[in-house]
């Protein structure tokens, strides 16, 4: 039986969204990565390789992004963070629960985070030294 990672959520409208009902999650939440899983249909891959170089960025600059997850423990957000670490042998990971979100608004969030994430463009300009970016040293020209 999935294990229900929600608190009572409470009830109120978002203001210019459209959508009432509960509250969504208010605080990042320690959870167990046992108790999470992945989203069965997520259309979503990563390869050894990416889930090392999301290992070296959690070493490196701590675990700065919380896993989105349902009432029940299932991922809509952070498979490939959860993996990073599992991989470090971290046994629990920061999350957030989606109390708000129905079934249906759950599939669609997961297929519309990654395609937006890919929509996204780069500043060529701003991301000119990638060995300033590992320091956090300013781009020198």
């Amino acid at each position: 039986m999935p294990r229900n990672l929600s608190k009572t959520p409470q009830t109120k409208s978002f203001t210019g969204t459209g959508h009432t009902g509960p509250a969504p999650a208010a605080a990042v939440v320690m959870h167990p990565t046992d108790v999470l899983r992945p989203y069965a249909s997520n259309a979503r891959t990563h390869s050894k390789k990416q889930i090392r170089q999301i290992a070296a960025s959690i070493e490196r600059f701590g675990f700065t992004n919380p896993v989105l997850v349902s009432d029940e423990g299932e991922i809509i957000a952070g498979h490939g963070r959860v993996l990073a670490a599992q991989q470090l042998g971290m046994t629990e990971v920061p999350t957030l629960t989606l109390s708000h979100l129905s079934a249906a608004e759950r599939r669609a969030y997961v297929l519309a985070d990654n395609k937006l994430a890919l929509n996204a463009g780069w500043d060529m300009d701003m991301s000119c030294c990638p060995a300033a970016a590992k320091t956090g040293e300013a781009c020198r020209r």
